[in-house]
């Protein structure tokens, strides 16, 4: 299994709005996120940093979406 590229806060909220994902709510630099079957997450919001592996990795656990179909999105849509 590859490693997780460290990504920026922005590419992560574009890919939980890919999923379906509603911004439901901010606190300070934390965006929450719901989907509409109940499912939350919460991206921090950092300017000029990025997300490490391990929160990158708890978001998608949060989201229930596969490493692989973060991989495969990432691919097509990073700049």
């Amino acid at each position: 299994m590859s490693r997780l590229p460290t990504v920026n806060a922005r590419l992560m909220i574009r890919f939980l709005e890919h999923l379906g994902f509603q911004k439901s709510r901010q606190h300070g630099s934390h965006i929450f996120f719901r989907h509409p079957d109940g499912r939350s997450a919460t991206v921090p919001v950092h300017p000029g940093e990025d997300l490490g592996r391990g929160i990158t990795s708890k978001i998608l656990h949060d989201a229930d979406a596969s490493r692989q179909t973060f991989l495969d999105w990432l691919q097509k849509h990073k700049v």
